[in-house]
Parts: structure tokens; C-alpha cells; sequence
């Protein structure tokens, strides 16, 4: 997920307080501001401009992978850079292409990539180049240590209990076992897609029952179509939380929470509980609209919590949401609640301006 795919866990509370108590300390007796601890560069938004449903690996070899939908939906893209805001400016290589007939041909959608086992992989939605719509989870494997190098393997279509509309998959572990999360329409639930997850055999194959955690109920999970997706887990304060994105792609886009102790299993739906409200929304204030399909990351000293996402920063739209192609990288600082519960605060304002 941030650090690597086993889920991040925050160091304790009391040790954050004493920390921060002793580096006030450390300022206030520091002889020069030159001894003084440097601060963090604040966090560049727009980050990448014109990619969507963003996905930062942070790596064990110190750099932070990036990769996004590109607004031609028709290949993978990656950049890597030791700093977050570095990524604005990275260079950006294609590491694969979608195929120019049949399968992974079309819509290619959302990658993630990840480290597992020693190999790097890519999740991905893509569909048929003669059938446009039907679209699927895909996965490609690298065993190069560099991702950049080395030969992109496709490993075919994840199968999931049906062959219906199905995409955004990303994997995580937790207490030593891997999951897959995704988003699929159900046969005969009147919805487009519903949340769901897995136990993973391998990184390109589910295992065991697959349950249902969400479906789309709420007014503001049905806005233009009935849609839950994008789901991203963070485990921190006993708890998993896993957010996701709901309605259509326009302003009205935003973000739900579900909620699990991390002693439970997992695996019934029962243990999870669901937000009756949105908590990442669009804001005038700030001139965001339609913020949601995120991931999350840490910054650079390993222990701030930070909320990637993608977002536009107008809210009327002529045509199809998905043929307009600014959909924004955001990054921003995630808070805690008092009571161990994310605060996604409200997507901020723009701190570049666009060059005209």
C-alpha cells in the first residue's frame, strides 16, 4: 500500500507526542535556525496533471513509484522519484501498451503496481478492442529488481466468480495473509458495481469465498450511476480502513469509508461497517471537483500519513465525463480523528497554476 504491500502501521500515539515534545524542545534551544531540524517543502498540487486514479508505491530502495490512467486509455506509465513533489517533473516511461485487437485492447484503466515475492506486478482493467465495455481485471508481472527494466509478463485476466463488468483491483496483506479488493457488478443487483474482496493463492489468482463489503445505497453513492470502486486500505489504531469512491465521474464523484477492528476476520461482511456519509468531497472554496479514486502513502520521514487522489478543478463538464481529460494527481497531509478515525479534511486548493 504505501510502504510496501503489508499494510503500514503507525508508531503509538504516546511515542508521536513524546517525539514531538522532544523536537519542540530541540528548536527552541537550537543557537541558529541552521541547527534547526529543516522543514518538509510543501506538498505541490496539481502533483501530475491529466492522471487519473492515482497509485504511489513507496519502495524499500528509497523511491516512490507512480503510475495513473493516462487520458488516452491505452497504455501503463510509470515514474520514480526519492521525494513525492519530485514526481511532478519525473521522467515518465511507457511499460507496456495496450494490444491493437482482442483482449487488453481497450479502456486500459487504473493500474497499480506492487512489489510481491520479490517480483514487481501490475494490476489493471482493460477490455476487448471489438467489445469496449467488457471490461476486466488483468495482471502483468516483472521480475526485474528495476521496473523500468526487464520484460512486463502478461499473466491474463484475474478471475472472479463472474464474467461481468469488473475493475480497480488492488492487494494488500494483512497478518500474513493477501488479499485482492475490487470493484464488480453482481448479477441481478441493480447496481453498476459493488465493493468486494478475496484471499489471494498467488498474485494473479483468488482463493476461497469472494464476499460483498458495499454496495451503493446511500443518495450520494448514486448519483448518475449506482457505483462503488476505487477501494484503498490503510491499517492504523487496531483498525483497516478502506475507502472508495462512489457515483458517477463528474462533480458528484467522492468518497465513502468502510471500517474493520484488525482482530476480526476479515471475511465477514459483518465485521465491517459502513459510513452512512461521504468524508472526501467536492469544494467550491477550493475550487476541487469530483475528488476520489485514491491511494495512500507516507512522506519522506516515513511516519505523515498522505492522500493521494485525482480531482478537477471545474465542475461543469460539456460531454462525457470520461472524455474529459483533466482529472489531476493531488497530494495532500491524511489527519487522525481523536478518536483513531481518518480526517480527509476537504481537497485542497491548487498551489501551481496552469502556464497559459
Amino acid at each position: 500500500m504505501s510502504r510496501n504491500d503489508e499494510l503500514p502501521h503507525a508508531p503509538s500515539r504516546r511515542l508521536m507526542l513524546k517525539g514531538a515534545a522532544l523536537a519542540a524542545g530541540a528548536l527552541a534551544i537550537a543557537p541558529t535556525p541552521a541547527t534547526a531540524s529543516p522543514k518538509a517543502a510543501p506538498f505541490v498540487n496539481p502533483l501530475v496533471r491529466r492522471r487519473a486514479d492515482p497509485y504511489i508505491h513507496r519502495h524499500t530502495d528509497g523511491h516512490y513509484y507512480f503510475t495513473a490512467t493516462v487520458p488516452e486509455y491505452d497504455r501503463i506509465v510509470l515514474r520514480r522519484s526519492r521525494t513525492l513533489n519530485g514526481l511532478a517533473a519525473a521522467a515518465e516511461s511507457v511499460i507496456w501498451t495496450k494490444h491493437a485487437t482482442g483482449v487488453m485492447g481497450a479502456h486500459i484503466w487504473a493500474p497499480e503496481i506492487h512489489r510481491i515475492g520479490g517480483k514487481w506486478y501490475a494490476y489493471f482493467a482493460s477490455a476487448p478492442a471489438e467489445s469496449i465495455w467488457d471490461i476486466r481485471i488483468w495482471v502483468l508481472e516483472n521480475a526485474n529488481p528495476d521496473p523500468f527494466h526487464g520484460t512486463w509478463e502478461e499473466k491474463g485476466q484475474l478471475r472472479t466468480a463472474w464474467e461481468t463488468f469488473s475493475l480497480d483491483a488492488t492487494t494488500f496483506t494483512h497478518r500474513g495473509t493477501r488479499y485482492l479488493a475490487w470493484a464488480q457488478h453482481e448479477p441481478g443487483m441493480d447496481n453498476n458495481t459493488a465493493l468486494w474482496l478475496s484471499r489471494m493463492a498467488n498474485p494473479w489468482t483468488l482463493t476461497g469465498p469472494q464476499i460483498r463489503l458495499s454496495t451503493p445505497e446511500y443518495d450520494w453513492e448514486t448519483v448518475g450511476y449506482k457505483v462503488n470502486e476505487g477501494p484503498a486500505v490503510i491499517a492504523r489504531n487496531g483498525r483497516l480502513f478502506l475507502s472508495y469512491s462512489a457515483s458517477a465521474t463528474d462533480w458528484h464523484y467522492c468518497m465513502g469509508l468502510l471500517t474493520v477492528d484488525a482482530n476480526a476476520d476479515l471475511m465477514d461482511p459483518a465485521n465491517w461497517s459502513k459510513s452512512p456519509t461521504p468524508v472526501f468531497t467536492s469544494n467550491d472554496t477550493t475550487g476541487q471537483y469530483g475528488p476520489g479514486h485514491n491511494c495512500f502513502t507516507v512522506a519522506e520521514d516515513g511516519r505523515r500519513d498522505v492522500l493521494v487522489y485525482h480531482a478537477r478543478q471545474y465542475k461543469e463538464i460539456t460531454g462525457d465525463p470520461l472524455d474529459d481529460p483533466n482529472r489531476h494527481t493531488r497530494i495532500q497531509p491524511l489527519g487522525w480523528h481523536p478518536d483513531g478515525t481518518p480526517d480527509f479534511g476537504v481537497p485542497v486548493a491548487d498551489t501551481v497554476k496552469e502556464s497559459v
